[in-house]
């Protein structure tokens, strides 16, 4: 698997955002749609981020909705972004990888985090426990998961997770702290950072897995996806309109546990003072704009980071605007030359 030459490498993020005038299914529909489009776009991956018990997004089930988006293109990465570890036994998500890859050879990536994606309620129903979540043992279960993933299990006398024989699927770690991207490093596998939720431990992060990094069988040099929210449009104003439903349902969503609101409602709720402080420092440093905001974020971005790829969540209402949103993010990224930066990333 190699990473274009001398252009930043895009990729999405989808959590498949519900709205409020609409529903689940619809949502998951348009996610197939965005996919053929974002790969005509000439998009590296799509990755599913695994969320539960949340109205406002549809990706419950991420090796499903995987193996219909992969059935529906022909040559765009799919994978998780991630698959939450503590909700599954590390030998049914090798299963389930290896069996898609088995369907789509060399276009399954595995994400895997270390968070539920839930509420602990919630959690304690997916791991059918009432023992408090730790995550002491996702070392543990991650490396378990390698393991299962290996061509070379059975011969160790290891469970063997049929058909992971001879099949190719990447392991990425995903995190949003300087320790599990030290972990990332120490294993020697990819790393993707969520920025969109951590802004501020982004550069932290990337610091301490490229230190703490240690060349792998699977991988000989660090390698790092940044995940960040964008939004872009035609003029700074729209893309500010647009993010409006983000930024409420970021303030109030925890307490309303609902659908996205359309920009239009969005705008019209009334934000406190600590409201408005809270969106600031956490969407300040996302990437929302025109065309000539989206182009010096992006590039501020990869150049704080030295990121190897930008994977973009980008929540948009009207489904042509978002698909025009990846449209622009990749007209800036071809203004990028990242020449004598970017590594190949090969698996």
């Amino acid at each position: 698997m190699t990473t274009p030459s001398g252009h930043l490498a895009l990729s999405v993020l989808d959590t498949a955002p519900v709205w409020q005038d609409g529903g689940p299914g619809e949502s998951l529909r348009t996610a197939v749609d965005l996919a053929k489009r974002v790969e005509d776009q000439g998009y590296l991956r799509y990755w599913i981020a695994e969320h539960h018990n949340t109205p406002s997004l549809a990706t419950s089930s991420p090796s499903v909705i995987v193996g219909r988006l992969a059935a529906a293109t022909s040559t765009l990465r799919l994978g998780s972004g991630g698959v939450m570890l503590p909700n599954h036994p590390p030998l049914v998500v090798a299963e389930q990888f290896a069996t898609l890859a088995a369907f789509h050879p060399d276009r399954i990536d595995l994400g895997v985090g270390r968070a539920p994606g839930t509420d602990a309620v919630t959690a304690q129903a997916l791991r059918r426990s009432s023992d408090p979540l730790s995550g002491t043992d996702f070392p543990e279960q991650f490396g378990q998961l390698r393991r299962y993933l290996s061509a070379d299990a059975g011969e160790r006398g290891g469970i063997v997770a049929v058909p992971a024989g001879g099949q190719s699927v990447p392991v990425f770690l995903l995190g949003s702290s300087p320790s599990s991207a030290a972990l990332a490093g120490s294993l020697g596998v990819p790393f993707a950072f969520a920025h969109h939720l951590r802004p501020d431990s982004t550069e932290a992060s990337v610091q301490a897995y490229r230190s703490a990094f240690r060349p792998s069988r699977e991988l000989a040099e660090p390698y790092v996806i940044v995940a960040a929210l964008v939004i872009a449009a035609e003029t700074d104003d729209l893309a500010q309109h647009y993010s409006t439903s983000m930024k409420v349902a970021f303030v109030r969503g925890m307490a309303e546990n609902a659908p996205f609101r359309p920009p239009s409602a969005a705008e019209r709720v009334t934000l406190s003072q600590s409201d408005e402080l809270l969106v600031q420092r956490q969407f300040g440093p996302q990437i929302i704009g025109g065309p000539k905001t989206l182009h010096e974020g992006v590039e501020s971005l990869v150049e704080r980071t030295g990121a190897d790829e930008l994977m973009a969540l980008t929540v948009i209402h009207d489904h042509e605007a978002r698909v025009r949103s990846y449209q622009l993010l990749s007209e800036a990224a071809e203004k990028i030359d990242t020449r004598g930066r970017n590594r190949t990333m090969q698996i």
